[in-house]
């Protein structure tokens, strides 16, 4: 497995793979699929988007990266990862993260937090544990899932210097 930055022709299988968990309703805050205009936009428009390729070039999973506020909190960054579903369980997400410490860090981000991690998600939640993040807390009710009930949200940061 080899992690790089994203090509243009990776797009649509990128776009297949954040869909498939935006669709999900379980996990990430949009609520409408990419379309493959706005997925070409909404790449770019990262900071820095990291792809998990296998060795014949098919993309594996994905990560962006890109500020989580502005001015005096600039230098706090934000990500969100995804893996394809069917090969879920194979560390793809942990090679991920720790591309995104280093990237981020390389970008010159000092801190990297996570706004809404759900409560429910123990895959993610004990990697991120296990590489050093520290919970904040719990937002009660703070993730509306797809069917409108609401489950709890648990930030996450770590320092990067």
């Amino acid at each position: 497995m080899n992690i790089r930055c994203y090509r243009e022709s990776d797009l649509e299988q990128m776009r297949l793979i954040w869909n498939e968990v935006v669709e999900g309703g379980i996990a990430f805050p949009q609520e409408e699929p990419l379309t493959p205009e706005e997925a070409r936009s909404f790449f770019a428009g990262q900071t820095y988007t990291g792809v998990a390729e296998d060795e014949d070039g098919k993309i594996l999973g994905l990560y962006i990266l890109h500020p989580n506020n502005v001015g005096r909190c600039g230098h706090i960054c934000n990500a969100s990862y995804c893996v394809r579903s069917d090969i879920r369980g194979r560390h793809i997400g942990e090679a991920l993260v720790k591309d995104c410490l280093i990237q981020s860090a390389a970008k010159g981000f000092r801190v990297l937090q996570f706004n809404a991690v759900v409560e429910s998600n123990i895959h993610a939640r004990h990697l991120y544990e296990r590489l050093g993040f520290k919970q904040l807390g719990t937002i009660t009710g703070g993730f509306r899932t797809k069917d409108g009930g609401y489950v709890n949200i648990c930030p996450y940061f770590i320092e990067l210097v």
